[in-house]
């Protein structure tokens, strides 16, 4: 009977990091309780780590420090154990088309199903909501990119779905400003007829955000696709809907962008 140490050492040598409770329990031949046991000391060891009951990360010297190695190295055997489809987004996928003042400081993967937020070791994971039938119509190859590491690949938001993304879920992306901020660094890299197709996916204010903030920054041609959202608008929406006055009656009057149908209730402040 093998030891899982050695199963371990052996997984390493032919390039895996990973491994599922039912392929260890089937390699070694222990019984369940004793493989648990077995994996509780190596955790306790700094050896593994589980980010989700029953699959199991082997840390190599390197990643005993931060206590797991970089999520973009796991993240795509995670899900497909979880059987839940993925895209890395927001912030990290920011970051990594570009956008140098994105300091990702949490790992964002929206999926089409409600999942919990997690730490492991120095890494926070967070999962973003998307409704199955967005996610369906835009977690599609034409829109996503691929994420490399020395594990293989992992499923990013191409540009076009990181600007969407970021103005829908803009809480998640540190605000309205930090997403102005996103859209000015990335917006030039849009394809605007990808822009245009997948923003019928989302929520009408949202895209009218973007369609704002693309149009603030010059970039004329990816907003010009998103303007007939904007003309199907039957209400003025705030820019950042996170602002809101103690008491409306008193709340000082805002600028309003009629093109985008947006009060502008906030300013935008970017750096340089």
């Amino acid at each position: 009977m093998a030891s899982l140490e050695r199963y371990l050492a052996s997984q390493l040598a032919r390039g895996r990091s990973h491994f599922s409770r039912e392929e260890g329990l089937g390699a070694l031949g222990l019984g369940r309780e004793a493989f648990i046991a077995a994996a509780a000391r190596l955790i306790k060891k700094r050896r593994l780590a589980s980010p989700r009951r029953g699959f199991y990360l082997i840390l190599r010297p390197e990643d005993q420090v931060a206590g797991a190695p970089d999520p973009v190295r796991w993240i795509d055997p995670l899900m497909k154990y979880l059987g839940i489809d993925y895209r890395i987004s927001v912030l990290r996928a920011a970051a990594f088309h570009g956008s140098s003042h994105q300091a990702a400081m949490v790992f964002q993967v929206i999926v089409p199903k409600q999942l919990r937020a997690f730490e492991i070791g120095r890494h926070r994971l967070q999962f973003i909501y998307q409704a199955p039938a967005a996610f369906a119509k835009t977690n599609v190859p034409d829109l996503l990119g691929r994420m490399k590491s020395d594990t293989g690949f992992a499923k990013v938001a191409g540009v076009e779905l990181t600007l969407l993304d970021s103005a829908r879920y803009f809480h998640k992306a540190a605000g309205i400003n930090s997403v102005a901020q996103l859209v000015k660094d990335l917006g030039a890299g849009a394809d605007p007829r990808k822009v245009a197709k997948a923003a019928a996916a989302y929520e009408n204010s949202s895209v009218r955000r973007l369609g704002y903030l693309l149009e603030r920054f010059g970039h004329n041609r990816q907003a010009k696709g998103l303007e007939p959202f904007a003309r199907r608008a039957k209400s003025m929406k705030p820019l950042d809907p996170s602002v809101k006055p103690l008491i409306e009656s008193l709340a000082a009057p805002h600028e309003k962008d009629s093109r985008w149908m947006l009060v502008i209730n906030e300013p935008v402040d970017i750096d340089a």
